[in-house]
């Protein structure tokens, strides 16, 4: 996400959408967008939540909270903060991880004020769903690649790293697509766009460290919680280990 300092471009424009940047049917239809990605994730999480996953998604969602509060400076006037879907998708799943970055955005928006309500919808389906998903759709084909059958930290850190990358563009296109539907302030398509995305690199690259460092971190001391690196055993169990 990024916090801008008021500008004729920047006023308008961040990855944590105020109320009447787009305009009321676009609100609403990524309001139903984002209702009916969350209803799925409820329901296909259920099959991953159990009495690692449970505590490991609370202190997930603790933790990105807590982080997103903290901004670190990328442009004159411009500075960016964890999204937090890659990290929460590799730690916990993309089911589970996007229920914890959703409960956040709706603690934010309805007791800190950041983000519209009315534009809760967007923030959901750009951050909790496009981030979370792409994020963790980068990490598997990263752990495939390079990560081999168990990876080392380092290995993981650099899946880690793309993944939170390429999710927080995602996101960026997300918000980008958006404005394209329903954009009710006064920035051309073009000049939201490039902004979104050049800034959002930026940030991505500090998301990626935060999300590699975090990653790296949990392997080292409790890989077994790490949900890219379970492997499932006939008999269900899971089986994981990190060379140090």
């Amino acid at each position: 996400m990024s916090t801008l300092t008021p500008s004729p471009v920047t006023s308008t424009v961040a990855m944590h959408m105020s109320d009447g940047i787009i305009n009321a049917p676009v609100s609403a239809l990524f309001g139903v967008i984002a209702f009916a990605g969350l209803a799925f994730c409820v329901w296909r999480a259920q099959t991953d939540l159990d009495e690692k996953t449970v505590p490991m998604a609370g202190l997930v969602a603790a933790f990105i909270f807590a982080v997103q509060m903290i901004n670190f400076p990328i442009l004159p006037g411009v500075s960016g903060h964890l999204l937090g879907g890659a990290l929460a998708a590799i730690l916990v799943g993309p089911y589970t991880g996007a229920l914890c970055i959703a409960i956040v955005l709706v603690v934010q928006a309805l007791l800190f004020a950041d983000g519209g309500v009315t534009a809760l919808g967007a923030n959901i389906t750009n951050m909790a769903l496009i981030s979370t998903f792409v994020g963790y759709l980068v990490a598997v084909a990263g752990y495939r690649l390079i990560g081999r059958r168990v990876p080392s930290p380092g290995r993981l850190g650099v899946i880690a790293f793309m993944a939170a990358l390429c999710g927080t563009v995602a996101a960026a296109t997300g918000f980008v697509v958006e404005y394209a539907l329903g954009g009710a302030a006064t920035e051309s398509l073009g000049t939201v766009a490039a902004y979104m995305w050049g800034t959002h690199a930026l940030i991505g690259i500090g998301e990626g460290l935060i999300t590699a460092v975090t990653v790296m971190a949990v392997a080292r001391a409790r890989p077994d919680l790490v949900y890219l690196l379970r492997t499932r055993t006939p008999n269900g169990s899971a089986s994981v280990g990190v060379p140090a």
